[in-house]
């Protein structure tokens, strides 16, 4: 089996919740991959100003990436595509937003969080890291936005039927469930899944040859791409019967052992 690519996902796969850095067991197993001539690097939904901190800031960890749920591609630590959200679509979404009751967006300023719509409280509940950073401008940016994300304070049925709605009346864009009330906001036809299909052609690596870790919805469309998915324990539902294989949880380091056994040439996965 010759693999060629590795990506994860981070929050709950790589990163216990709660937790500023992943484990060192992660970051040497990423160096023993690079050692071993396999791409690897981060699969997020976090902006890439956000990530090399979470691998106590070695660089080589995150100069392979998707970030920003595939809105930001990187290579050899070098942006080397990047999608933008449409401003009307954004102006759209928030008129939504803002008549739902408890529902929040929020822009991002490369590493700055924007509240344009919603509760500081409400957004400290999802991320207090973004909380602690935040600006509250009320307002949409005036230059091109790439991360974008929408939260609730008002529990999951809520979520589930604002997430519905802005799939259904905004065009321009897909939304996503990353955590069950905090979501993502891509272009229509964007997301891991597509970036991870343009990052292998970009490095004329075959899907067969690519293996994903995951454990949330949104990682469903990079499960769905690569030939090898896996999800952690303790993945949702939806991600734990579209992934190809199993391994177990974040806390226990599992994905650092499966990528330190793939960059010795060994096959950790079983049926």
């Amino acid at each position: 089996m010759s693999v060629r690519l590795i990506l994860t996902d981070i929050d709950g796969t790589i990163l216990p919740r709660g937790r500023r850095e992943v484990s060192a067991r992660t970051v040497a197993a990423f160096h023993a991959a690079i050692d071993a001539g396999i791409w690897v690097g981060p699969a997020s939904g976090r902006g890439y100003a956000w990530i090399p901190e979470f691998f106590g800031g070695d660089a080589a960890c995150c100069a392979t990436a998707l970030a920003t749920s595939g809105m930001q591609v990187y290579l050899g630590g070098e942006k080397v595509m990047e999608q933008t959200l449409a401003p009307a679509g954004l102006e759209h979404l928030r008129t939504i937003v803002a008549a739902t009751p408890g529902a929040g967006l929020v822009c991002f300023d490369d590493a700055t969080p924007l509240l344009v719509e919603g509760e500081l409280d409400v957004l400290a509940t999802h991320f207090p890291a973004y909380a602690e950073r935040c600006r509250v401008t009320r307002e949409l940016p005036d230059f091109p936005v790439v991360k974008a994300n929408v939260f609730t304070g008002a529990g999951e049925a809520a979520a589930t039927e604002l997430v519905s709605r802005l799939n259904a009346e905004v065009p321009e864009f897909d939304v996503d469930r990353a955590m069950p009330t905090y979501s993502n906001i891509m272009p229509r036809g964007w997301n891991k899944g597509a970036a991870v299909r343009w990052m292998a052609e970009r490095l004329g690596v075959a899907l067969e040859d690519v293996v994903v870790f995951g454990d949330a919805d949104n990682d469903l469309s990079m499960f769905s791409a690569a030939g090898h998915s896996v999800a952690v324990a303790g993945a949702t539902p939806e991600a734990a019967a579209a992934a190809r294989w199993h391994v177990g949880a974040c806390e226990d380091n599992a994905v650092a052992a499966a990528i330190e056994a793939l960059a010795a040439g060994d096959w950790p996965f079983k049926a």
